[in-house]
């Protein structure tokens, strides 16, 4: 048989060389298009469900948070465990697909299972978190002139980096972490509160009321029309000294209320400051105790090879 084998091929050389490169070509093929991963993801399906809400303890977090997100979870088709853990502030939820089941699928069905039936007190609204058992691809930390301090550097990371990382084909999410976050403190005196008739909602009331913009009608002027606009929001023209001297004094003049005609203003019954929001942790690198960095993390159905380098790009 080998013989005839041979002869056959020999008799037609044309064919068997037409063949052989068909075959090489679409080998080539395929192993363009072959899923290849340095370090293959042998886990089923697993969905990382947190919530938060500030200032709760662990046996609070754990009666009003955990337990509706396990219990809306349940009907959930192809789960085999659910996982839980409740901290100060933080609801942690694991929970484990059957292998086989598709991420898509599995996906949306958690998405919708905790939207119908986890009413969770507060407002505070559950997230999955998109990130699979290999799906850290690249760590990076943000650094910047010895005068740029660290919280520019997050400034920096969490509205310019992180935003520009998100856009890549591939990224699902870029953690952030380490430096401190900026915020506007306003820091009421209470015997000043007494003395002008005025109580912590009423300040809560008005400083969200006074950082809103009003759209009104039209005004037409022959053949054109004026939008009217009502601008109240407060000024955020950037992040420079003078910049956030408007800000400070814009939510000093803040009115309240009135007293025999006056007006009652923030800066009357508080202290407005630039400070930062109070750090649960701190990150750091080799020697340097304190940095900022990121994670990026790709999307379950992706291939590190092609997401990695325009992550780098």
């Amino acid at each position: 048989m080998l013989n005839s084998m041979i002869a056959f091929c020999l008799s037609r050389r044309a064919i068997v060389v037409f063949g052989l490169l068909l075959f090489a070509g679409a080998g080539f093929v395929a192993f363009q298009k072959l899923d290849i991963e340095a370090y293959p993801n042998p886990t089923p399906v697993i969905l990382e469900i947190t919530a938060q809400a500030p200032g709760l303890s662990a046996g609070e977090m754990e009666r009003y948070y955990t337990i509706p997100i396990e219990n809306g979870l349940y009907t959930v088709p192809g789960i085999q465990v659910i996982r839980s853990t409740s901290f100060y502030g933080l609801s942690f939820v694991r929970v484990v697909f059957k292998y086989g089941v598709d991420y898509n699928f599995a996906f949306a069905q958690t998405a919708i299972a905790l939207q119908q039936n986890a009413a969770l007190p507060g407002g505070v609204v559950p997230n999955i978190q998109q990130n699979s058992g290999t799906g850290e691809i690249l760590r990076y930390q943000v650094v910047g002139p010895p005068h740029f301090g660290l919280a520019n550097l997050r400034t920096v990371q969490d509205w310019i980096v992180q935003r520009r990382l998100l856009q890549v084909h591939g990224v699902v999410q870029v953690n952030s972490w380490g430096g401190p976050t900026k915020q506007f403190q306003v820091e009421v005196d209470p015997r000043k509160l007494e003395a002008f008739n005025v109580t912590v909602p009423q300040i809560i009331t008005a400083l969200g009321n006074a950082n809103i913009n009003v759209g009104g009608r039209e005004i037409t002027l022959g053949q054109q029309s004026i939008n009217i606009r009502g601008i109240g929001q407060i000024n955020d023209g950037g992040d420079d000294d003078l910049t956030q001297g408007y800000k400070v004094g814009d939510i000093e003049n803040v009115v309240l209320t009135q007293n025999n005609g006056v007006p009652v203003r923030i800066k009357d019954v508080a202290k407005v400051s630039v400070g930062f929001v109070p750090r649960l942790g701190i990150a750091g690198r080799d020697r340097d105790d304190d940095i900022v960095f990121g994670i990026v993390v790709m999307g379950r159905t992706y291939q590190t090879d092609k997401v990695l380098p325009e992550v780098q790009s």
